[in-house]
């Protein structure tokens, strides 16, 4: 393979590598992208719905979530920055899951260094649903680090539907390479119970999930071109880098590690992981899409969004037509409702839901 110039988006290199390439793709606005993935005519990875800035008046919620959630969210670093340390004894390699792990992917790089004093590479590539795990980055990524030191980094699980594809995909590449590599995710909260290394369960606000590419690097999610499956060449990814001035990127990560540095003193002997009963979350997971599919009449799983990351992606890229929530004035959902407010989506209450937030996708009539 080739040799790429380094891609950081608005990271820098000490940050993350991402492999990902920069392209251009239309605008394909929601709508149409929505009866364009429902028909079954394009998958979702082939089309994007260009972004624009957050409202002036959207981005004070995203400063409270951070006053609100950054020490949680501190905390859960360290305990999976000491998780990973334990289970990879032989070495680490970040490969955080483009796009909402890459932030969680920053963060850990630097920890790993500045409190375990543990330098190592962090990559940034694709997985899409369906179409699986960017097989020539894990090429690139294996031509300089082995296979057992690869550590998956996502921010949470939902369903768990990218757990179970990135398992899939990586016995596909087993088979298709001869390279065994642990098909492990390690996420700061596991609602699902999909994810190997989880430091909480808990459906708490990551403030990053808040946004899209100002809290990413200023890179969009990744995209496929089915044309270049045969090719050397990354997953795609459109870099805005027309909303420089309004990049969060940086701030987010100085502002979290200066947090944990203030945690750090009081945290460092007392670093043990809680234990997450997979089963059980997995038992409930299911059981709770279940109840959503016959009650709401939800003919595909894709449609329902559980948890308070995969409610605010679907209400920021998708088109809704219900928002469930545990308890209306919920701070850490007022995003969500404002979110539904804008896009005139209906909000239920539901005190005994599982999560703190579900958002089901409109079904089309097609």
């Amino acid at each position: 393979m080739t040799a790429r110039v380094p891609f950081t988006g608005s990271y820098t290199l000490n940050d993350v590598q991402f492999l990902l390439k920069p392209m251009s793709l239309p605008d394909t606005p929601v709508h149409i992208k929505e009866a364009l993935i429902q028909s079954g005519k394009k998958h979702y990875s082939q089309m994007l719905s260009h972004e624009a800035l957050p409202p002036d008046d959207y981005l004070p919620l995203f400063y409270r979530a951070m006053d609100l959630n950054q020490a949680t969210m501190a905390e859960h670093l360290l305990l999976l920055a000491q998780s990973i340390i334990t289970t990879r004894p032989q070495g680490i390699t970040l490969v955080s899951l483009a796009r909402a792990g890459t932030p969680v992917g920053v963060l850990l790089k630097h920890i790993l260094k500045r409190h375990f004093n543990i330098q190592v590479e962090h990559y940034s590539i694709s997985i899409l649903r369906d179409v699986g795990i960017d097989a020539n980055a894990l090429r690139y990524i294996l031509q300089k680090h082995t296979p057992e030191t690869l550590v998956f980094v996502d921010g949470w699980t939902g369903k768990g539907v990218i757990s179970r594809q990135l398992k899939a995909s990586l016995e596909d590449f087993a088979n298709s390479d001869g390279i065994a590599i642990p098909s492990e995710l390690y996420v700061l909260t596991d609602l699902s119970g999909w994810a190997t290394v989880a430091p909480s369960s808990e459906d708490y606000l990551i403030p990053s999930a808040i946004l899209n590419s100002t809290i990413s690097g200023l890179v969009s999610r990744s995209f496929y071109d089915p044309d270049l499956a045969n090719s050397n060449e990354f997953h795609g990814c459109l870099y805005y880098d027309r909303f420089s001035e309004h990049d969060l990127s940086s701030y987010f990560i100085d502002t979290l590690l200066t947090t944990v540095n203030s945690l750090w003193p009081s945290l460092k002997d007392n670093l043990e992981p809680q234990i997450n009963y997979r089963l059980g979350l997995q038992n409930q997971s299911q059981q709770f899409l279940d109840w959503v599919s016959q009650h709401y009449t939800i003919s595909r799983p894709n449609y329902i969004k559980p948890g308070i990351g995969e409610a605010t992606r679907a209400l920021l890229r998708r088109e809704t037509q219900l928002l469930l929530l545990q308890d209306l004035n919920c701070e850490a959902t007022l995003h969500l409702r404002w979110l539904a407010q804008a896009k005139a989506t209906p909000i239920i209450v539901l005190k005994d839901l599982p999560y703190r937030a579900v958002a089901l996708i409109k079904e089309l009539n097609l």
